[in-house]
C-alpha cells in the first residue's frame, strides 16, 4: 500500500512516497519524470517522520549521509546505478563516464544518464552530484537551478535559501 505526504523545503515542496513503510519516492514540484499524483496513494504523514527528520538535518547542514531504508523500484541496471549514486560523497561530483566505469562498463555513460534521470528518490539518492564529462552541469529532473543550488549548498558556497 502506498502513502504520501508533502513537505516544505528550501527547494520547494517535496512529495514523499512510501510503499509498505519504505520510502520509494521523493519528487520535486515540476520534476521531469514525476509520476502521476494518483499513483502516490493516500495522504498520510505517519510513515515519514524519520525521512522528514533526516531531510531537515540535511537542509541545515547537520547530515551528510542519509540512513533511510529505501525501496528503489526500477530495473536491475537502474538500481545498480542508483546504488552507485549513493556512494558519491557529500559535496563531490562524478561524471556519467566515471559512474559507468565504476560499474565496469565505461561505454555505458548514456545508459547511466538515463537511469540517473529516472531516480525516484532525489536528494537522498544524490543524482544532483552527477555532472558532464567537462564538469558542466547537465540535465536534472528538478531543474538545473535546483541542481546548482544543491551543489553550492553541499560545497558550503550557499545557504539553502528558498528557491521556489
Amino acid at each position: 500500500m502506498k502513502q504520501h505526504t508533502v513537505i516544505d523545503s528550501p527547494y520547494g515542496a517535496l512529495t514523499l512516497v512510501a510503499e509498505d513503510g519504505a520510502l520509494c519516492g521523493l519528487y520535486m514540484t515540476d520534476q521531469r519524470h514525476r509520476p502521476a499524483e494518483e499513483t502516490f496513494g493516500v495522504r498520510d504523514e505517519h510513515p515519514f517522520a524519520e525521512a522528514e527528520e533526516q531531510l531537515e538535518a540535511y537542509f541545515t547542514g547537520e547530515l551528510k549521509d542519509f540512513t533511510l531504508g529505501l525501496r528503489l523500484n526500477g530495473t536491475p541496471f537502474q538500481r545498480t546505478v542508483w546504488e552507485q549514486l549513493r556512494k558519491i560523497p557529500y559535496g563531490e561530483t562524478r561524471s556519467y563516464g566515471e559512474l559507468a566505469a565504476a560499474l565496469g562498463n565505461p561505454a555505458a555513460s548514456r545508459a547511466v544518464g538515463l537511469a540517473n534521470g529516472r531516480n525516484p528518490v532525489g536528494i537522498i539518492v544524490p543524482c544532483h552530484r552527477v555532472v558532464g564529462a567537462s564538469g558542466d552541469l547537465t540535465g536534472y529532473g528538478g531543474g538545473l537551478e535546483r541542481k546548482r543550488r544543491l551543489l553550492d549548498f553541499e560545497r558550503g558556497a550557499a545557504a539553502p535559501d528558498r528557491l521556489f
